[in-house]
């Protein structure tokens, strides 16, 4: 089944034919680690650890790679405030990401490269750049030279002008055009920095993607994917000055963004005040429906976050879990799950995941009904491509047990049992109202009263 992927660069959906059949690479922009990260940050490394699943059915290698940024001015600003070494921060905030990606049911990347860790390359891409007439020095700075690059603004559809025009007004007087962006920068005393032909100093943002990349996946790379408000002017950067470096080879092959993720309407952002940590929702809700939640819009969309689709993400695994409770005393077939060409190919279609998770309802539906082996596979199948329906029926029913005592429910049920089969309805009523205080909703069927959490 193929892959068509939209691709930002040529702006159409393109089959998606890699470099190499038997080494596909993707490259997705991780965090700057100076804060907890928001939910709207979460979106990327969801969307596209969707993608790295479908890739890895089809290919027998897929190498993804995913940074960590951890030298910026706002980490510098952190750790000065706090009277900290950048590392401090860097170290805690760097696992806090982790942490919360594997609470959303993302797979960690193959390489996480640190841009700290690639000062070399870094230098040495700079030192390729300056070598081909593509960057200049300047006071303590290089500079990339965007006139030298005629496509510059390709990715964007922005022409040279546009961009000079949106530039900031106070241009550094260093500058030959203010469109030019930093590649290395001054460090003073105070500022962490590395040694450099052109003194002490510091990495600009967008050079440090270009080297890691380079340095673990190749000089041309099939997939960079990342949030749409990357596009420009970081990807358009990257372009520029990996294609320079490398003698005009192709940086990217297919450029992948996802939309935004809003909050009524506006962009959420630190900046804006509107921004919803992941490590605090994942105290407040369930992590799957956080990631259903993340995958219910087309990934190019915006998404609006609002705590009603929370709820409906939890009512639809409420849904599919009662499904796979309900078929609990199946054994499932030998053998790896199978994969629904329903589910698949939705994703194959520039990763469709509303589509895939209509076909994912669907499925629960059938299971239902059906009652087989087979049907309960194909529902577990087509989860475990999106990452969904990866524990227990009663893990998911009984979410947060850590703080509620499942001896005590056990033992309510027990005393509405034994109300109800001496027709003491009075009584079993107030044992119903007890647990629903509790935030405990029962269900009576034909195979017995369980249990949830609300």
């Amino acid at each position: 089944m193929p892959i068509s992927l939209y691709n930002g660069l040529t702006r159409r959906l393109e089959p998606f034919v890699p470099l190499d059949p038997q080494r596909v690479t993707m490259y997705v922009c991780g965090p700057t680690v100076y804060n907890f990260v928001h939910i709207g940050n979460a979106r990327p490394p969801v969307v596209f650890d969707v993608l790295a699943r479908l890739l890895r059915r089809h290919y027998p290698q897929v190498v993804y790679a995913r940074n960590i940024t951890d030298v910026d001015d706002k980490i510098n600003a952190a750790a000065q405030q706090q009277g900290v070494p950048i590392t401090t921060i860097t170290d805690r905030f760097a696992q806090a990401f982790r942490d919360d990606m594997a609470g959303l049911g993302v797979a960690p990347p193959d390489i996480e490269p640190h841009a700290t860790a690639h000062i070399g390359e870094i230098v040495a891409m700079v030192e390729q750049l300056l070598a081909s007439g593509h960057a200049y020095a300047a006071e303590g700075h290089v500079l990339f030279d965007v006139g030298s690059y005629p496509a510059y603004g390709e990715l964007s559809g922005r022409d040279t002008e546009e961009l000079i025009a949106g530039a900031r007004v106070d241009v550094a007087p260093y500058k030959k055009s203010p469109g030019d962006f930093v590649l290395w920068k001054p460090s003073t005393p105070e500022l962490p920095g590395w040694d450099s032909p052109w003194g002490r100093g510091r990495p600009g943002w967008h050079i440090e993607c270009s080297a890691m990349s380079a340095a673990h996946l190749g000089e041309t790379i099939d997939i960079h994917a990342g949030g749409i408000d990357l596009q420009f002017p970081h990807h358009e950067n990257e372009i520029a000055q990996s294609t320079c470096a490398h003698g005009g080879k192709a940086f990217a092959r297919y450029w992948l963004h996802n939309g935004m993720l809003t909050f009524g309407g506006r962009k959420m952002s630190k900046s804006l005040g509107n921004v919803l940590l992941v490590h605090e929702l994942l105290q407040q809700h369930p992590a799957e429906a956080l990631r259903l939640m993340l995958l219910r819009g087309h990934y190019r969309q915006p998404l609006d976050w609002s705590e009603d689709a929370i709820q409906q993400a939890v009512n639809t695994l409420d849904g599919w879990y009662r499904v796979l409770r309900d078929l609990d005393g199946i054994d499932l077939p030998e053998g790896a799950l199978p994969v629904p060409p329903a589910v698949e190919a939705a994703l194959c279609d520039d990763l469709n995941t509303p589509q895939a998770l209509a076909e994912l309802s669907q499925l629960a539906d059938a299971a239902r009904q059906a009652g087989t082996a087979a049907a309960k596979a194909e529902l577990l199948g087509g989860g475990a491509l999106l990452g969904l329906l990866q524990q227990a029926p009663e893990a998911w029913f009984q979410r947060g047990g850590e703080t509620i005592d499942a001896v005590h429910i056990e033992g309510l049920l027990q005393q509405r049992r034994d109300a109800r089969a001496a027709r003491d309805f009075a009584r079993a009523d107030a044992i119903r109202a007890e647990l629903d205080a509790l935030g405990i909703v029962i269900e009576d069927s034909a195979q017995g009263t369980r249990w949830s959490v609300k």
